[in-house]
């Protein structure tokens, strides 16, 4: 019996096998143009234009910055790309990861490791890194809830915890082409990079 296809071409070329990823299969290029193709809220949400990974995640990284002041270019690096095998496997909504099973967690581990190892980044981060990527995560998720996904704030504050005011009002969702978030994304990595 043939077994199934586990790689995807990407369109740097490269071929990425999703169940043995490796840091040599891994380009910037098709991270940024993939994330900015895949929406959140499975494109539940308000505008124009679908909220992208890619938005979210330059999200994400500002507020880690603000929040996380001290921290090195690695560890924003590192909150830049807290999505990035979405890239292949997509934004799936928590009720769907929760359906697939552990098998979803897996298989982002994976991919997780060989970006990280890709970009000078350990291969599992610190706990408490980690854990501060999931505040700012919970920032932008509460944001992208009441501004563009419809929700309230009560079922905001429920789903994602109640977020400072002084930061939330600071901030505000952008809903922009993905041509234009590709480039931002891109180049937010190349100018984090840099300062590694």
């Amino acid at each position: 019996m043939k077994q199934p296809r586990a790689w995807q071409r990407m369109l740097s070329g490269r071929r990425l096998d999703l169940l043995d990823p490796t840091p040599m299969d891994i380009e910037v290029e098709d991270i940024a143009h993939g994330l900015a193709f895949v929406a959140r809220w499975n494109g539940q949400t308000l505008g124009d234009y679908a909220y992208s990974v890619a938005e979210h995640s330059l999200l994400v990284e500002q507020i880690f910055s603000v929040q996380q002041p001290a921290a090195p270019a690695k560890w924003r690096l590192a909150a830049l790309l807290h999505d990035a095998p979405e890239y292949v496997i997509g934004d799936m909504i928590s009720p769907v990861k929760a359906a697939v099973g552990p098998g979803y967690g897996e298989l982002d581990a994976r991919l997780t490791a060989a970006i990280h190892l890709r970009f000078g980044l350990p291969a599992v981060l610190p706990v408490r890194v980690k854990k501060q990527i999931k505040t700012a995560d919970n920032v932008s998720a509460w944001l992208e809830a009441i501004q563009i996904a419809g929700f309230s704030r009560t079922e905001a504050d429920k789903l994602f915890g109640k977020q400072p005011a002084a930061l939330v009002e600071t901030l505000s969702i952008a809903l922009r082409p993905p041509v234009a978030v590709r480039q931002d994304y891109t180049a937010r990595v190349a100018a984090l990079l840099a300062q590694m």
